[in-house]
């Protein structure tokens, strides 16, 4: 068998692993397996790079970076859905569909039309382009008639399959939602939570920003799913909208067993009453049923208004609201200082579990909402995830009860609360002396990723704050089996465990101790670029402002917290004890590539690359004298160009007389 050979059966292989792990829930060999396959094809794939291939399995794994998203015009219009709210609506839609029916010459009775009920998810709708069986591009819905390229994005979402099972049409569009699962979502906000983060208010639109992310790597890490529904192509591919859905699962596509083909109102209905009521089991969210013609062709002679099929409706199911009782406030202190209000309640079944806390958000929703103890309030959950109080019930307020008021002093340490001109949020500032905040700051430090201490919990974390072991990040580095002996809930296992966590923690980048000092508003992706912006903690102490929000993704506001931070005394002794205990506070990558080829040259970096980043890419240039430009114009000397360049930028260029070249033949100008 030749290499190439090899790299075709084992890509083949790979993607029926896929198949039957993530659609079929049937994997047949286990993780391990799978991984080794994959490191196989990975080190022949790079042994042969002139059999790239973009829809590889080795393509899913990784980040990418994406500046910016090409808008594209859909090849078939994703049109919105007519809305319902009651079974009134619906009856009146169903006898609309029959009589255009009739007016288009269609003699059947109202009986003998059948419908496709389906889920309707709650998620970000995305359209899917395959061309022989391959993905070719993933367009967002944008307004309909355009959308935002996203297929590196798509790519890290492993229910979307990138090379099609068993028979499909030679070229055709799907249409789908990317959700992201509630165990997902509730996951993503417990480590925004640890990290001082605001957390997100609703699956859907978390969704929807992840598939807006620049690092790829980030979208693969959170658990995004694609559930498909419909076939766009220029000319019709199936009968039925239900048959079409039995053969997207065939090709390959994550098709929920939900669908079911209804022949009366009455059966529509009974699907409706059981989708309604099981809808907190389902695994993702839904907010109503969607409703279509089955026949393809009665689809056909049915059309479309401006803005949608006359074909389908929706039936919205209402928020699931409930009664309780308020019983008082409390007031949770965060790494980052914020104070955020919390209902306690007394115990009440919401969709699908039971409720004895809320989220008040911030003083304005309580003066909003006019709270008093003892209230009887109204409960929803955000997008069926987090409850929320959405009003009073003031016909039951009891006479005397007392009105919330937001505290003007911090409820651990007492210090007077600020809230900053601009922000929702008050902060104690008390940073150095308010327990949750010195115990937050260390656990974000430990956090997986961060340094990835293992051994060391938050529970732990506050026993060593509590016996006056540590007070912060750096102090973890001088612990000891002698200093941690006699602490309580911790045995000989225990310590040893914890301080080879510790240990094995000085390996970690210079990136991750970065993000890990949790300097506010520097997140995991801002931490990577400031590093390779900088490269080492003595040149971003000695950055300034102008420098720092040069930094693609760096604002004013992130650069002023970066500066301030580097420049408070305070943080000195501990970055010092960081530097003492061997972490790595300088990044190596790189470090030689440095030269004078490039000089005076006015070069544009466009697409996503193989190799390196774009970053590490414009990094090289500069190293080799080289200036970056953003935008493509008659003084541009060189464009660097990787995949997925858009064709608007290589039109300008060409037009222009610009020098296009690879990242391959970028490297070898460098002599790399």
């Amino acid at each position: 068998m030749t290499e190439l050979e090899k790299i075709q059966a084992l890509r083949h292989e790979l993607h029926q692993h896929n198949y039957n792990y993530y659609i079929l829930d049937n994997p047949i060999i286990s993780d391990y397996e799978f991984d080794q396959k994959l490191k196989i094809l990975h080190h022949l794939e790079a042994q042969n790079p002139q059999w790239f291939d973009s829809n590889s399995p080795t393509q899913r794994v990784g980040g990418g970076l994406t500046k910016s998203f090409e808008t594209v015009t859909h090849r078939f219009p994703m049109y919105s859905l007519e809305n319902s709210y009651s079974i009134e609506d619906l009856t009146l839609w169903i006898e609309r569909v029959h009589r255009r029916l009739s007016d288009e010459g269609v003699d059947m009775g109202m009986s003998e039309v059948a419908f496709t009920c389906e889920l309707k998810y709650d998620g970000a709708s995305i359209s899917l382009t395959y061309t022989n069986g391959q993905l070719v591009r993933a367009l967002t819905r944008g307004d309909g008639v355009q959308g935002d390229d996203v297929t590196q994005n798509v790519k890290k979402i492993n229910t979307v399959p990138l090379v099609l099972q068993g028979d499909y049409p030679a070229d055709f569009d799907i249409r789908g939602e990317i959700v992201l699962p509630k165990e997902a979502f509730v996951r993503l906000n417990e480590e925004r939570i640890l990290k001082g983060e605001v957390p997100f208010m609703n699956p859907r639109n978390t969704a929807s920003g992840t598939l807006k992310l620049q690092d790829s790597a980030i979208v693969e890490s959170r658990g995004l799913q694609c559930l498909l529904y419909a076939v766009a192509a220029n000319q019709s591919v199936y009968t039925s909208q239900y048959e079409m859905l039995q053969e997207a699962k065939r090709m390959g596509f994550l098709v929920p067993e939900t669908a079911k083909r209804c022949r009366s109102l009455g059966e529509i209905i009974v699907f409706i009453e059981q989708w309604e009521h099981l809808r907190s089991s389902l695994p993702y969210e839904i907010d109503g049923v969607v409703i279509k013609v089955d026949d393809i062709s009665l689809q056909e002679r049915l059309g479309y208004t401006a803005k949608a099929p006359r074909w389908a409706m929706a039936y919205k199911f209402k928020a699931e609201q409930v009664m309780t009782r308020l019983e008082s406030v409390s007031y949770q202190v965060g790494r980052t200082g914020a104070v955020t209000p919390v209902a306690n309640l007394n115990p009440v079944y919401l969709a699908g579990t039971v409720v004895k806390r809320a989220s008040l958000h911030n003083a304005d929703q309580i003066e909003k909402l006019d709270l008093h103890i003892g209230d009887t309030v109204y409960l929803e959950k955000g997008g069926d995830i987090i409850p929320k109080v959405i009003s009073v019930e003031l016909t039951k307020r009891i006479p005397g009860a007392l009105a919330v008021r937001f505290p003007e002093h911090c409820p651990e340490c007492k210090a007077t609360l600020v809230r900053k001109e601009g922000e929702a949020l008050h902060y104690c500032l008390n940073e150095d002396q308010c327990p949750p905040q010195i115990i937050g700051r260390i656990q974000h430090f430990c956090s997986r990723k961060a340094m990835d201490i293992e051994g060391i919990g938050e529970e732990t974390v506050a026993l060593l704050v509590n016996h006056r072991l540590i007070e912060n990040s750096g102090d973890l580095y001088q612990l000891t089996p002698e200093r941690l002996q006699g602490i309580p809930r911790l045995g000989e296992l225990s310590i040893a465990n914890l301080l080879e966590g510790i240990e094995k923690s000085k390996v970690q980048p210079f990136d991750k101790v970065l993000f890990g000092l949790g300097i506010r508003h520097v997140g995991e992706t801002v931490a990577k670029k400031l590093a390779k912006a900088f490269f080492s903690l003595e040149q971003l102490k000695q950055a300034t402002l102008e420098s720092l929000v040069a930094v693609e993704d760096v604002g004013e506001r992130i650069a002023q917290s970066v500066f301030s931070y580097m420049r408070d005394p305070k943080n000195e002794p501990i970055l010092k004890q960081l530097k003492v205990a061997g972490l790595n506070l300088e990044l190596n990558e790189m470090a030689e590539m440095t030269g004078s080829k490039l000089a005076h040259q006015k070069i544009v970096v466009s697409g996503v690359f193989e190799r390196y980043s774009r970053d590490e890419i414009k990094q090289l240039i500069e190293r080799n004298g080289g200036q970056i430009m953003g935008s493509i114009s008659s003084k541009t000397d060189l464009i660097v160009a990787g995949d997925q360049m858009g064709p608007s930028k290589r039109k300008k260029a060409e037009e222009l007389s610009i020098s296009i070249i690879s990242e391959k033949q970028l490297l070898e100008l460098l002599g790399l």
